[in-house]
């Protein structure tokens, strides 16, 4: 009866677990499902205004497969899509001129779409959607010739950039901060295992190692974001916003890829420690991983920053003295210190020498953290201006020239 019980309990938890995850992937994901869904009616009500007599189902389709990508990377797969469908919809209809439809027209078109779009050395994205667009063409053809599929392709297109580029950009550093938050989790993963395999007096460089590779897809995201967010602000509406909130992100960003590497330097010299010394470290480890996990959890919140500051610098502040003789010891503990201080710089207190100060006891009360900045929904939506910013405006415009 305790072991239902127990298997009971466990099932409840991994279904609470897996609930909660699949809630927060739909939550994160509702405002492109609902924006893909605005544009293929969009688009299907368009060409369909604009052509008569035909299904234009390229329009919606089109619609979708360019908005439904991740981030700065909307126009870009827009644009990229819209290639792909074009040259697909010219080979299916070259194919009908030549041959009048069939079997074997199909399978030509589709390897002649292919070999095209790899000929133009495009990605397997673009390749797909030339094969895509080839094999609706022939499809819904009937032997018939004529434009329509093409345009429907490029209102769809048209639709998509407008929804992404003009009305609705992406936020740069909301989406940075939401990748910041995914990476930030394995970090604490990586941080768990390694304190509980310490505490175990099991070897926790295994745990490191399977780690590594959950860890190094969020920070590859990281890099590829920064890239991306730059273009999208070029590119797009979001140029118009204040570029506080993005400059902000991308320098925890920085802050957060070398906290990252502070913490595998952590790993690797806990892990060099004798026995007695990696049971007494595998707390410290495990606190920065709780430390972390309560950054992680609410990183847009000021109050949640503040206490992984605070956390970070109780765990940190008795190893600042340096007293350790062994070597690999010493090692470790400047890595908990190092740790710490790559928290409390991520998490937004000022300065390196505040960081320094405070390890050392020498700053007066706890290090401060600034409510991390945030961008308008809209970007093209302009704040009001303050009334001390338009009297100095006035002022400009009625100053008499000397």
């Amino acid at each position: 009866m305790e072991k239902l019980s127990r298997l009971a309990r466990d099932a409840f938890a991994w279904a609470h677990r897996e609930g909660s995850a699949a809630l927060g992937r739909v939550r994160d994901y509702m405002w492109v499902i609902v924006q893909c869904a605005v544009a293929a009616t969009v688009a299907w009500v368009i060409a369909g205004g604009l052509i008569q007599d035909h299904f234009p189902f390229f329009a919606p389709i089109a619609a979708v497969i360019a908005l439904n990508t991740v981030g700065g990377e909307r126009g870009t797969n827009a644009v990229r899509m819209l290639f792909g469908v074009v040259i697909g919809i010219l080979i299916g209809e070259l194919s009908i001129v030549l041959t009048g439809g069939g079997h074997a027209t199909m399978v030509v078109a589709i390897a002649v779409a292919m070999t095209a779009a790899v000929a133009f050395g495009a990605a397997r994205l673009v390749i797909a959607q030339a094969a895509s667009g080839a094999i609706l063409t022939l499809a819904v053809a009937d032997g018939q010739v004529g434009v329509s599929r093409l345009t429907d392709a490029l209102i769809g297109a048209g639709v998509a950039l407008t929804m992404s580029q003009l009305l609705f950009p992406t936020r740069p550093a909301a989406w940075l901060r939401r990748i910041e938050n995914e990476a930030l989790h394995e970090i604490v993963r990586l941080l768990d295992a390694t304190g509980r395999a310490l505490k175990e007096d099991e070897d926790p460089s295994l745990s490191t190692v399977n780690r590594l590779s959950a860890l190094s897809r969020p920070m590859a995201d990281l890099s590829r974001a920064q890239e991306n967010s730059h273009r999208s602000v070029r590119w797009t509406t979001a140029r118009w916003a204040s570029p506080g909130p993005l400059a902000y992100e991308d320098e925890k960003v920085d802050r957060l890829i070398i906290l990252s590497e502070s913490c595998l330097a952590l790993a690797r010299t806990a892990a060099a420690m004798d026995k007695e010394e990696r049971r007494h470290i595998s707390s410290v480890v495990l606190e920065m991983a709780s430390a972390l996990e309560v950054l992680a959890d609410n990183l847009g919140d000021r109050e949640a920053r503040q206490q992984a500051v605070d956390l970070a610098l109780d765990l940190a502040q008795p190893f600042s003295g340096g007293t350790a003789e062994d070597p690999v010891t010493a090692s470790a503990h400047l890595s908990v210190q190092m740790v710490a201080t790559d928290i409390m710089l991520f998490a937004g207190v000022e300065g390196p020498e505040t960081v320094a100060q405070a390890l050392l006891g020498e700053e007066d009360g706890q290090p401060w953290v600034a409510h991390p900045r945030t961008e308008s929904w809209l970007p093209w939506v302009r704040r009001r201006s303050s009334g001390s910013s338009v009297r100095k405006r006035l002022r400009r415009m009625f100053r008499r020239p000397c």
